[in-house]
């Protein structure tokens, strides 16, 4: 998911645990005491089957039907069940070895279609996809409840955890001992027969609310603000022109449509001269899920956070956010707030410099014209800010879309993957399966040796949830039988006519550079054990944050972002604007996203849950001294983040968080001096990508900076001064 700062929508990462076979080899059959129709089901239906053919096999995304997937959840949590149980009662005192490592190979066969369904329904959700969702959602959450609430299986796992100083483990087992016990307590493994039934509800109660959040939501960034008047377009350039035609032509309409995802309204709201238009895209884009109808998800937030509230209460916690930041770098919601409190006064200060400017402008225009001034609203700093730049840098955004063909931006994000980290890349598109057909796909080499598949599935369409994000189909690891990665990158960039050139926005290319860095990060990985693959949440956005910087390197833009007629690299000249303006506007960017982090926080720290989310919102945002002339990046009605699953529930902070250290690591190839320097690459891919959670992630970063990281780097980048 993107940098808070300049992220062209919101998204989730999504690193599945899927388990598949390694190169050659072929997942065990269906165990003796599985159900009698295990076998038959994963040689009739394609989603149980193994991933068959080369690169240590591809998901079969041409055989994936929602009919199918009732069958294979079943089969597969059938099989699974019998996996866990049969290690739960081998009547041999518990090891590593006959109770770990057979714990980190269950399930393989459920992962993998639980993977082809969290993509289907992120990218190419429909009505049926939904009522699986609905459906099959709480009762995954009670087959997970059922293998933590095992009190054989925990007993085995307690009694090696008492042991692991004394019986003979490595470092690598003892961390992985260690977590796996923390993990069970957290998740209620302790709690008593009653409390773990009231737990197991709260989980399937929610897991249905995440599903009926998503829904809701995804109706309503499916809808468009239709334009007839070709009038109303003056001021946006031809490309955002083509993608809106293009998108009424989609839905059978007449003129030009403005679908209601970040990627077409921003466009919009900073070239469109139609004051008028820029507020009814506006106002359709902020209120989705907050409209009294069919799609209002209020009523559903506030089911969600009183039921995470009573969840914490029976774990033992004060509140959500203490239950969820216990395996988190911040430790603390304290921590997170000291860190984003921090920051908030410097964003809202500058904020109200870049008002004072562009209402300056405003006020010029109006006089001008001998008409009626008006005063910043939210739709109009998008379009004042722009005249700002342009008048302050002499650079306008649409100057820069020529530079920034989404082709070339491909391939200069691979060409820096390779410079940096030795990654190699050869296209075979059209030789494994891809659920759309605008898909693309490489397969990936380093040294000599091959590290797995990145897939790229780039456009906005209908049934895609917004934002942009990576998954892991498959994940690396060492223990036998070995795997290679399989990963992707999935965007919402505005597709145009046939035959016109994909032209990018800045902001567009800095995300996909933003989630190239989670692909990297899942590439180089080299762990043993694959339950000590997964980061931290307040982690996970530091690769990918660290890898934005590359965009703008010379070397980068001089052989990547060439005008798409001309054939000519970036003038130095326009690339000095760029770098003069860095720090253009960090006021709103800044606080767009903290208030959103801020108010998720604030919310999941209520002791009892109990929340009416619009009153909640406003009167939070007054509290901490919300500037009028904008609004929060996610408004609690379309936090999808929240909303759709506990990913970053309480940890939408975990940007700020990882921005600290990203702002403080790209300060470590300055001082060697270069962007480029291949010791501080190696020493940074050695010590911080390729090693998953084998170390403290706080320990590591030590280990690569020689110190924690300086917030001072971070403000310097905003172009905060500190105090």
């Amino acid at each position: 998911m993107r940098n808070f700062l300049t992220v062209a929508g919101a998204a989730t990462l999504m690193a599945s645990s899927a388990l598949a076979q390694a190169p050659g080899a072929r997942t065990a059959p269906a165990p003796a005491d599985a159900p009698p129709n295990a076998r038959a089901d994963a040689a009739a239906n394609p989603l149980l089957a193994d991933w068959t053919g080369p690169y240590g096999g591809v998901p079969p995304w041409d055989k994936v039907k929602p009919e199918l997937f009732p069958g294979a959840f079943t089969a597969a949590l059938a099989e699974r069940r019998a996996e866990y149980r049969r290690i739960a009662d081998d009547p041999a005192a518990p090891t590593f070895a006959n109770t770990f490592v057979p714990m980190q190979l269950a399930g393989q066969r459920l992962s993998r279609v639980m993977t082809l369904f969290g993509v289907m329904t992120g990218n190419m959700n429909n009505p049926a996809y939904q009522a699986l969702d609905r459906e099959w959602s709480p009762k995954l959450a009670a087959a997970s409840d059922e293998i933590t609430f095992n009190p054989k299986l925990f007993a085995r796992i307690e009694t090696i955890w008492k042991a692991r100083a004394t019986s003979g483990l490595d470092a690598q087992q003892q961390r992985l001992v260690t977590r796996t016990y923390d993990s069970f307590v957290r998740q209620g493994a302790k709690l008593n027969a009653a409390q773990k039934t009231a737990l197991s509800a709260f989980n399937q109660d929610l897991a249905v609310a995440f599903s009926e959040f998503s829904r809701r939501l995804l109706a309503d960034e499916g809808t468009a603000t239709i334009v007839t008047d070709e009038a109303r377009l003056a001021g946006l350039p031809d490309s955002v022109r083509a993608v809106a035609r293009a998108a009424a032509q989609e839905r059978g309409q007449q003129g030009w449509a403005i679908v209601n995802t970040r990627s077409a309204v921003d466009p919009v709201l900073t070239f469109a001269q139609d004051r008028t238009l820029r507020e009814q895209v506006w106002r359709a884009f902020v209120k989705r899920g907050d409209n009294g109808d069919s799609n209002d998800t209020k009523a559903t937030i506030a089911r969600i956070v009183r039921l995470r509230a009573d969840r914490a209460h029976l774990l033992g916690f004060k509140t959500h956010a203490d239950w969820r930041m216990q395996d988190t770098m911040a430790k603390s919601p304290a921590a997170a707030m000291a860190l984003m409190m921090r920051v908030w006064p410097y964003a809202k200060a500058r904020v109200a410099e870049e008002v004072r400017d562009m209402q300056a402008i405003a006020d010029r225009e109006a006089a001008g014209k001998k008409g009626a001034g008006i005063r910043i609203e939210p739709w109009d700093y998008r379009f004042y800010q722009e005249k700002v730049r342009k008048a302050r840098y002499d650079l306008d955004q649409a100057q820069l879309k020529p530079y920034f063909e989404l082709n070339n931006i491909i391939q200069g994000s691979l060409y820096a993957a390779n410079r940096l980290y030795g990654l190699e890349f050869k296209e075979i598109t059209g030789t494994v399966p891809v659920f759309e057909p605008n898909m693309r796909v490489w397969h990936v080499t380093r040294n000599g040796q091959e590290v797995g598949l990145f897939y790229r599935d780039d456009f906005a369409r209908t049934g895609k949830r917004s934002g942009a994000w990576a998954n892991t189909y498959r994940g690396q690891r060492g223990l036998a039988p070995a795997q290679m990665v399989l990963s992707s990158n999935n965007n919402n960039f505005a597709k145009g006519a046939p035959g016109e050139p994909i032209l990018i926005s800045l902001d567009d290319a800095q995300t996909l550079f933003h989630e190239f860095g989670h692909a990297i990060h899942a590439m180089l990985q080299n762990v043993y054990y694959p339950g000590l693959a997964g980061t931290p949440r307040d982690f996970v956005e530091y690769p990918s944050q660290v890898n934005e910087h590359w965009l703008l390197t010379r070397d980068v833009l001089d052989k990547y972002a060439r005008h798409y007629q001309t054939k000519q690299p970036m003038p130095q000249a326009l690339l000095d604007k760029i770098e003069a303006s860095k720090t253009f506007n960090q006021g709103f960017a800044t606080t767009e996203y903290l208030s959103s982090a801020i108010v998720d926080m604030k919310l999941h720290t209520l002791p009892d849950g109990i929340v009416d989310p619009a009153k909640f919102e406003s009167t939070t945002l007054k509290d901490i001294g919300m500037p009028t002339e904008l609004v929060m990046r996610h408004r609690l009605p379309q936090f999808n983040h929240l909303f759709s699953s506990d990913s970053y529930s309480a940890g939408y902070y975990s940007y700020l968080w990882s921005e600290t250290m990203d702002a403080d690591t790209f300060a470590a190839f300055e001082e060697a001096g270069s962007p480029w320097d291949k010791a501080t690459a190696d020493r940074f891919a050695r010590i911080l990508l390729s090693t998953g959670n084998e170390t403290d992630r706080a320990e590591a970063y030590r280990a690569f900076r020689g110190r924690d990281p300086a917030i001072e780097a971070l403000l310097a980048k905003r172009g905060f001064t500190a105090n």
